[in-house]
């Protein structure tokens, strides 16, 4: 029988190698960073072009290679870290595998230039897909520059797979992000597509954390210590009411390399147990110092998780530290007895505004945040109102939930459901005068249903909408089924490129952190569509000259509104698979929806309801969530073991 195993060649086993440890550019600018930190360098250029696909350069100042080490470096398992299996255990370096540059050279073209202090020429080697095609001596600054061009030129499968280049950047920003927390006593720079998106100076955890994430984190963060013979805990938390639906911020850095562990992740949740609204997650920049033998982080390939000898004392420790800085810093939650519900989410709620509005006088002042329609009003500039088809197409809505078992069966004694009818979404308040010509649909002698006077709907606990109808009732959620409204409008305005803009009386600067101002620069185009006005400056920075027209207080706040908006992006682009006008759509539903808690009155229930059976899909929420259930008569005699 003909022997069948063979050896592979180094080319190819180093392309294996590589899809374990460069699965993206990210990857490789994370081995890069933590290269150019175990030379002892103080100053770390970051370049990258087309997100890392074409360019990715990381420059430094460390201690760079004799001419025999800087070729040695690109084969597999060179390291100059690690002597004896023992060293294993207590490593306290970051780069120590010995396969990241093997890997890199075997899926893309590098070029290696490197000079010693002291030496007046350097080396530069050049390396494409494993193989050394230059070594030659060259002139070059101190320190080690490492230029890797075309990633993954060899491996087609992989490179299509890539995602776009805004994704890959942020992925990119996020590994930087954690390795230049890690390192505050280093200067950074990062430089995308020739554009400074980083320029971070050596300071203290605190002045790293703000100058990354942006100036208005200052106020978040709560200092946390805990210290013993064991281990060495500090670090900053975030304070609860400035908690995300997102986990972006929460970082945990032993002996200064991030990692991820779900079990400490949850000694930090139950220190703020009872302190957090359901679903949200705090910010946490935690660093624990510990000694190198109690741990092992030669677990994974990308390193990113650890052993601990006795992680139990670790979740102690950490969760004792965190309670202790909410306490001594007094973060508990405070209830105002004096205010009343109404008020609560009076001054951000947006309002049901029809698309065809009848205008106040300007001199009279808005005394609610939602608005209904009323044919009697007089409007200068504007006609009355006429039933539109997407009025009709409302009342088509209605017809399914006012009919009975019996109007569901043909003659041919089978059961069926009518489907809804697709037509372009509006988003008008229903005048009174259709409101009334719901009652057509009931029966065939077109008989008046009960006078919306003596059947009105009701809220319970400021969160559901209950509503009579002739076979029974409808609950409506009232917050998802905003959320339907509001992001059918959206997406319509997406579509159709058009929304009207309020211009602000006073332009107003947008101050971001580098990886939120890649988000928004990535979707400018599509905010600016949704009646937004942002202008991109330099340094992260965008001006604001306009708002959506019909967005509630749209000028109040700016910096939350878009806190909130990011993050319900990033929500929906870690959870979903959805194209960007969608997942924008999505966030600015989201955000600007009625909250639960907001006491409504009976127009602005009616206006709710009208509107979202005006809507394209008014059945379940965006985010898949049911907008209203329906309770029959049948049902609920069933419930109650009533006769008929």
């Amino acid at each position: 029988m003909a022997d069948i195993i063979k050896l592979l060649p180094d080319s190819i086993a180093n392309q294996i190698a590589a899809g374990e440890v460069i699965q993206r550019p990210a990857s490789a600018v994370k081995e890069l960073l933590e290269n150019a930190i175990d030379a002892g360098s103080n100053r770390i250029q970051l370049i990258i072009k087309d997100a890392g696909k074409t360019l990715i350069q990381v420059i430094d100042n460390g201690k760079a290679m004799s001419p025999t080490d800087a070729r040695l470096c690109f084969e597999r398992h060179a390291t100059s870290k690690i002597r004896k299996a023992d060293d294993l255990f207590s490593i306290q370096t970051m780069g120590f595998r010995g396969e990241a540059l093997a890997s890199i050279a075997a899926i893309a073209h590098v070029e290696l230039k490197t000079r010693p202090e002291g030496d007046e020429l350097g080396t530069r080697i050049v390396v494409e897909g494993s193989k050394v095609t230059v070594q030659e001596a060259c002139h070059c600054s101190k320190g080690t520059s490492i230029a890797i061009k075309n990633l993954f030129f060899n491996v087609p499968a992989r490179r299509k797979f890539l995602k776009s280049n805004p994704v890959e950047t942020r992925h990119i920003l996020d590994e930087f992000q954690r390795v230049a927390l890690a390192h505050p006593e280093i200067f950074f720079t990062v430089h995308n597509n020739n554009h400074e998106i980083y320029h971070l100076k050596k300071g203290k955890e605190k002045q790293r954390i703000v100058a990354m994430m942006g100036k208005n984190f200052d106020e978040r963060l709560v200092p946390i210590q805990e210290k013993n013979d064991f281990v060495k805990i500090y670090g900053f938390i975030g304070k609860p009411r400035f908690a995300r639906r997102s986990r972006g911020e929460q970082f945990f850095l032993v002996n200064k390399r991030f990692i991820k562990s779900s079990n400490l992740n949850q000694a930090v949740l139950e220190a703020y147990d009872e302190l957090l609204a359901k679903d949200t997650f705090p910010l946490y920049v935690i660093y624990i110092e510990i000694d190198p033998a109690k741990i092992d982080v030669n677990v994974h390939p990308t390193k990113q998780e650890i052993k601990f000898d006795d992680e139990q004392v670790i979740y102690t420790f950490i969760n004792r530290a965190v309670k202790k800085a909410l306490a001594t810093y007094s973060i508990t939650p405070t209830l105002d007895f004096d205010q009343e519900a109404s008020l609560s989410f009076g001054s951000k709620s947006p309002s049901f505004k029809p698309t065809t509005k009848f205008n106040s006088p300007p001199s009279k002042p808005k005394t609610t945040n939602f608005k209904t329609s009323n044919p009697s009003s007089k409007s200068p500039n504007r006609p009355r109102p006429s039933v539109t088809q997407n009025q009709n197409d409302n009342l088509k809505h209605w017809e399914d939930l006012y009919k009975t078992d019996t109007d569901k069966v043909p003659d041919n004694g089978q059961k069926t459901t009518k489907p809804p009818q697709k037509q372009p979404p509006q988003f008008t308040t229903v005048p009174s005068s259709l409101n009334r010509q719901r009652s057509s649909i009931e029966t065939t002698e077109q008989k008046t249903l009960e006078d919306k006077t003596e059947y009105q709907p009701f809220q319970i606990h400021q969160k559901y909408i209950v509503y009579h109808i002739k076979s029974g009732i409808i609950i409506l959620d009232q917050q998802a089924a905003h959320e339907r409204i509001l992001f059918e409008k959206y997406r319509a305005c997406l579509e159709n490129k058009a929304n009207s803009s309020q211009k602000l009386l006073f332009p107003h600067t947008l101050k971001l952190s580098a990886a939120d101002a890649q988000l928004i620069q990535d979707i400018l185009e599509e905010i600016n569509i949704l009646g937004y006005e942002l202008e991109a400056q330099d340094d992260n920075t965008f001006i604001v000259y306009g708002t959506p027209s019909d967005l509630a207080n749209g000028s109040n706040d700016l910096e939350q509104t878009f806190d909130h908006l990011i993050e319900q992006f990033k929500t929906n682009t870690q959870d979903l698979q959805l194209d960007k006008r969608t997942k924008l759509a999505r966030a600015m539903a989201r955000h600007s929806a009625t909250k639960t808690g907001r006491v409504l009155t009976v127009e602005e229930m009616h206006a709710l309801i009208d509107q979202l059976f005006a809507c394209d899909k008014p059945y379940i929420a965006p985010n898949g969530r049911l907008t209203f259930i329906k309770q029959s008569l049948d049902e609920m005699d069933k419930m109650f073991q009533k006769k008929k």
